[in-house]
């Protein structure tokens, strides 16, 4: 049978925790420790958690929906001007990424989805693309859609405000200060990609809008979707949808936590099918530490019988090992130019 074809449980409510993380953010004195050992919960369990009351304006997040939509329905010449190519910004093609990477299963198929990635909008005088600090570069904006850049950066903004307020929660989670990860965390490193999922109702043997797959990040945010597609992998084997509260992100654990916790919270394998009668539409916002910090298991996760399970890295240097496994635009001759 099919992966892809493999029953998928309605809903993981009760696995999948909503938590309400208002009174956190307002600065409430005693939010944080009942909300950092929910985390811990589900971050040893599913990896993925539901957040509400996030302040980020639902018209920010309409919004950005709203351009996704309108820039893939653009003729494919005007979006290919747009091709992604070393620094992974801009349009990525139908047929552009097969996930080679995957814990679960062996994907041999391109995802049946395109995307459009957009990083921290910078100047080109800005000191880090004249000094071509790598995967740092400027974003591929179209110029007959301001609009797009306009929305996105907006969410960009707010995202990044709101998500680097939570990374204490996760140091608390893994029994270390608030502010442990600050430092790793002072210019995080964030991407938005704004997915379309055409719809997919007969998926063939091992095809997937985007195939079962770990996130390489810290932690990701994704605000919920108008169609169900996403599909969370228990340890048991199971696949279950994470529950779809309008307003709210999704959350779910990458590999930069894995390694940070020696595996205590691992990267949850997770994939998306769109079984809908019309497109699907997903802008995830990835949230990792600064490039040149290196990353490595935690005191609070090693011991005597608990020695790492990873040697440190740098996140810059994990990200682009990945991204040269997994785009074939990263692998046309080491130019990173897309060759499609």
């Amino acid at each position: 049978m099919s992966l892809a074809a493999t029953n998928t449980e309605p809903s993981g409510h009760g696995r999948i925790p909503v938590l309400d993380i208002g009174a956190y953010l307002a600065g409430e004195a005693g939010a944080a420790a009942p909300l950092a050992r929910a985390i811990a919960r589900t971050c040893e369990d599913t990896g993925f958690l539901v957040v509400a009351n996030h302040g980020v304006p639902q018209p920010l997040v309409d919004d950005t929906f709203a351009v996704a939509q309108q820039f893939f329905a653009r003729p494919e010449g005007d979006k290919l001007a747009l091709k992604v190519g070393k620094y992974n910004i801009g349009y990525l093609p139908f047929g552009g990424q097969v996930v080679r990477h995957s814990p679960v299963n062996k994907n041999t198929k391109p995802n049946f989805s395109e995307s459009f990635y957009i990083t921290r909008d910078r100047a080109p005088d800005h000191l880090d693309i004249v000094n071509e600090q790598p995967l740092v570069g400027l974003n591929r904006w179209p110029e007959d859609m301001p609009e797009l850049r306009a929305a996105t950066t907006a969410y960009y903004r707010a995202m990044e405000a709101m998500t680097t307020r939570l990374v204490p929660l996760f140091a608390l989670a893994l029994d270390l200060p608030a502010d442990y990860f600050a430092e790793a965390f002072a210019e995080p490193n964030c991407t938005i990609r704004l997915i379309h999922y055409p719809p997919h109702p007969s998926p063939e043997d091992n095809e997937f809008g985007f195939a079962p797959h770990t996130d390489n990040n810290f932690i990701t945010f994704l605000a919920q979707s108008k169609l169900p597609g996403l599909e969370v992998r228990t340890a048991e084997g199971d696949w279950i949808r994470p529950p779809a509260v309008p307003g709210t992100f999704v959350v779910n654990t990458g590999a930069m936590l894995a390694r940070y916790s020696n595996d205590r919270f691992r990267a949850t394998p997770h994939r998306v099918i769109n079984r809908n009668d019309r497109s699907r539409y997903a802008c995830p916002f990835f949230l990792g530490p600064n490039h040149d910090v290196v990353v490595e298991p935690v005191p609070s996760c090693v011991g005597p019988d608990n020695p790492p399970r990873y040697e440190p890295t740098t996140y810059g240097a994990f990200t682009q090992h990945l991204l040269t496994l997994n785009f074939a635009h990263r692998q046309a001759g080491g130019s990173g130019e897309y060759a499609g």
